[in-house]
């Protein structure tokens, strides 16, 4: 399987403005969810987890209490690629905000 590439500056912040619930850049790009009750938080990490499995893209999660962060980057290229935005993209689909 080809290696995927790196974004640009550019195409990294165009890709933030399609998901505005997260942030960074180049380097990889983040979110924090709330969520109502600690047993709700350890369920999100659950069904991420299950999405990461099927895009074969594994995120960095925080698990704190009612939060987690999700971080995403592809570390085989160095950056943010179209991997992470898919990820991202899953992960707002099953957490709207």
């Amino acid at each position: 399987m080809p290696r995927p590439s790196r974004f640009s500056p550019d195409d990294a912040a165009a890709a933030l403005r399609d998901l505005p619930l997260w942030s960074g850049g180049v380097e990889g790009i983040e979110r924090t969810l709330q969520l109502p009750t600690f047993r709700a938080a350890v369920e999100a990490v659950s069904a991420i987890a299950d999405v990461a499995e099927l895009l074969d893209h594994h995120p960095d999660m925080d698990l704190r209490w009612t939060s987690v962060r999700v971080a995403v980057v592809t570390h085989s290229a160095g950056g943010l690629t179209e991997l992470d935005l898919e990820l991202a993209r899953r992960v707002d689909t099953l957490f709207p905000g």
